[in-house]
């Protein structure tokens, strides 16, 4: 087959694969990396099993902008079902408890899912993928062991309510990274003193992409060929993943240092941060970061 070698292609660049329910964020990776036939690729910011949505797959040096992306803030869809708890917050655990929801009016609803508006505090389920002494605490729930986890702040920028009937309950949530979504539907039932569990969960929103930027496996399925041309077109280039980072364009001796990791000096205003470096040929070679006095050091070379 055309194009193919047995260590696979080196090739760059950022699939928004829009994952399917029922499948894990490893499987989704390994199907798409096969597919696309790549040496490397990595997955960034993990969807349980129940979840779909936005989960970009980094392939080759686009791995190495992977925390960047999960710095952000992401968006969810989420519906809920109140006057139920479940060992792991949604609907594939155990049921552990129910109680009548019959009494509580919608305007009620509304008014308590509001008072998570804001800076909170959640305490990480124990079916998650934290790690204690190296064990991830999903591992430990799975054998009836619970550790003590530590509350941590998380900010939810906005819920939407959508609607609510006959015990079921629909939000979107844009917040901050760390937010556990099982915990804020558990904590909102909880306030409303009925408990309440995830029955479904759609990231649709995810540092500054959306929902409408991915591609289902199923597609790129349909569109797969020898020479991958029109795979390729599917892959967005990783500066372009990336829109909020000032961008800087080096002259030849520039890019010469920053490839050899030397600190170089830009003569046009930059702000403190994280930059894009574009060489002499205006192709992205990695991301830098400015000290605001003209300095430039190297952060991520794609080189």
């Amino acid at each position: 087959m055309s194009g193919r070698n047995k260590k696979g292609r080196d090739i760059n660049g950022i699939v928004l694969l829009d994952k399917d329910t029922g499948l894990s964020s490893n499987a989704a990776l390994q199907k798409v990396k096969k597919l696309f036939f790549a040496k490397k690729a990595g997955h960034t910011g993990s969807l349980d099993p129940l979840a779909s949505g936005i989960l970009p797959i980094c392939l080759g040096q686009s791995t190495k902008v992977a925390g960047l992306l999960l710095d952000d803030d992401k968006r969810y869809f989420v519906r809920a079902r109140l006057g139920q708890v479940t060992s792991t917050g949604d609907c594939e655990g155990e049921l552990l408890s129910s109680d009548t929801f019959d009494h509580i009016s919608e305007k009620e609803i509304i008014s308590t899912v509001n008072t998570f508006v804001g800076q909170i505090e959640q305490i990480p389920p124990m079916y998650s993928a934290l790690k204690r002494d190296g064990i991830p605490l999903y591992k430990l729930a799975r054998q009836g062991i619970e550790v003590e986890r530590k509350p941590r702040k998380v900010t939810i920028h906005d819920i939407n309510y959508i609607n609510y009937s006959n015990g079921t309950l629909a939000l979107d949530v844009k917040c901050s990274k760390g937010t556990y979504i099982r915990t804020l539907v558990e904590d909102i039932g909880n306030t409303l003193g009925c408990g309440a569990h995830v029955i479904e969960l759609r990231r649709t929103g995810f540092a500054r992409i959306d929902i409408s930027q991915t591609v289902k496996f199923s597609d790129l399925q349909d569109i797969e060929t020898d020479d991958f041309r029109l795979l390729d077109k599917k892959i967005y280039a990783t500066e372009d993943i990336l829109p909020t980072l000032q961008s800087i364009f080096l002259d030849s001796d520039q890019s010469i240092d920053i490839k050899f990791g030397r600190k170089i000096t830009y003569t046009k205003n930059i702000e403190p941060g994280l930059v894009k470096m574009f060489d002499s040929e205006k192709l992205f070679i990695g991301i830098g970061k400015s000290q605001g006095d003209g300095v430039i050091s190297t952060k991520r070379l794609f080189i």
